[in-house]
């Protein structure tokens, strides 16, 4: 789906039969977010509905975003209780939450948010989240060097998710930032950057101007690169001021009733 400023698409890959990713897109609320869910058939999916419902909701009620984040992992350990999904189901999430000039940006897992940055003076690629992964970790402490995490043989081990249950909090990590002209932000699960690196993100983000057109290339790349997972993407633009969402539509209500209508001059005596 699309709108002015954000795009989004998901695609199942060339070797699962089922799709356990969610995508919210919220324009009103300006809330993003990508789930991954896991757990296999009937778990994966169900866990990663129950987060982005769950988000949505409480944004919706005033929620932080953290502990709209936090809400959704209670969430679905409750639905595994009761037998909704399976015990042991779980999910990553990336959100993005925008207020004017500024965004939050807040994950638990390896589902990732990038800022693109279109300026006169060049482009520019930044991983603004940090994995939740056991790959991650040897990194920083250390252990193994970042071109050995592209290739570790456990690489897609993550270190937390929501729905696991011998935690009863999820660390939720943030960042926020503020909104520069032509700036794109990308969410994504693992099935687009485990397929996709960043300097073929590049390749592609420079290519198009419109969310619409750099999401649907981004995951005909991961397909093309082998699509061994579910691709998730999310492409947001700096959210339009309040107003000039409703003016088009106040507009068009005006001309439907004659406002804009031009007026007959009455004729000279």
């Amino acid at each position: 789906m699309s709108d002015a400023f954000y795009s989004s698409a998901t695609d199942v890959g060339l070797f699962r039969d089922n799709n356990e990713d969610a995508i919210v897109c919220d324009g009103q609320l300006n809330l993003f977010l990508v789930a991954d869910g896991m757990g296999g058939h009937e778990a994966g999916e169900v866990a990663s509905a129950i987060a982005g419902d769950i988000v949505a909701k409480a944004i919706s009620q005033g929620e932080p975003l953290s502990e709209a984040i936090q809400q959704s992992h209670r969430a679905i350990l409750h639905a595994a209780e009761i037998g909704q999904g399976h015990k042991g189901m779980g999910s990553t999430i990336v959100a993005l939450l925008s207020r004017g000039n500024q965004y939050q940006i807040a994950w638990v897992g390896d589902s990732r948010a990038y800022l693109w940055r279109s300026q006169p003076e060049g482009k520019s690629l930044q991983q603004l989240t940090v994995d939740h992964s056991y790959v991650q970790m040897l990194y920083q402490h250390g252990a193994i060097t970042a071109a050995e995490m592209a290739r570790h043989p456990e690489k897609n081990i993550i270190t937390q998710c929501l729905g696991s249950t011998d935690l009863a909090r999820v660390d939720v990590d943030e960042v926020s930032g503020h909104w520069q002209k032509n700036d794109w932000i990308l969410l994504c699960s693992d099935g687009l950057t485990d397929a996709v690196t960043d300097q073929m993100l590049c390749d592609v983000l420079s290519l198009y101007q419109h969310p619409q057109e750099a999401v649907d290339a981004l995951v005909k790349t991961a397909l093309s690169q082998g699509g061994r997972d579910n691709i998730s993407v999310v492409l947001v633009a700096k959210p339009p001021q309040s107003w000039k969402r409703w003016w088009p539509d106040c507009v068009n209500r005006l001309k439907a009733r004659g406002f804009f209508k031009k007026r007959v001059q009455p004729e000279q005596i």
